[in-house]
């Protein structure tokens, strides 16, 4: 699998705490995302998520924003819970997210034109006493998510 660094939101984001993606995707004035191939923003688990005092929830969001730090004019177009413990539904078991899980999250076309925001990103919603992964997040068709899978990295680039 090829992997565009244009298409990029997270590489291998230590996270303690709730954020936003390093990268945002600029969609411009008038660019349609999805239309004639689904997306999809796939999140791969690099370093499993703490659950040590067993009350860590980890919530993966793609969302659109009119500005790069995606803090205006927020739009919440996909989301996944993840809870320790017995996790309520819709939320699924954070045992889940240990190194090589993905989060795939699907997009539904975007037609930009009819929307205000122009910047497409993801954000990390940690709760819990400890709650601590690393995790890379892509935009990528759905034709190359089925048959791949993420490895943890095992190198240091110096």
């Amino acid at each position: 699998m090829i992997l565009d660094k244009q298409m990029q939101f997270s590489d291998s984001q230590a996270l303690t705490a709730s954020a936003v993606g390093t990268n945002v995707i600029d969609l411009g004035g008038d660019f349609e995302v999805g239309t004639g191939e689904p997306m999809a923003v796939v999140f791969s688990i690099e370093v499993a998520a703490d659950q040590t005092t067993g009350d860590e929830d980890y919530t993966f969001d793609v969302e659109l924003a009119s500005d790069a730090a995606q803090t205006t004019a927020r739009n919440l177009i996909g989301r996944r819970v993840y809870e320790s413990g017995t996790p309520t539904a819709p939320a699924q078991d954070a045992d889940l997210l240990v190194a090589g899980y993905q989060v795939v999250i699907p997009l539904p076309p975007l037609n930009i034109l009819t929307e205000n925001e122009r910047y497409l990103g993801i954000r990390y919603t940690l709760a819990g006493t400890t709650p601590t992964m690393t995790c890379s997040a892509h935009l990528m068709p759905m034709s190359m998510i089925q048959n791949s899978l993420a490895y943890p990295n095992g190198y240091t680039v110096s």
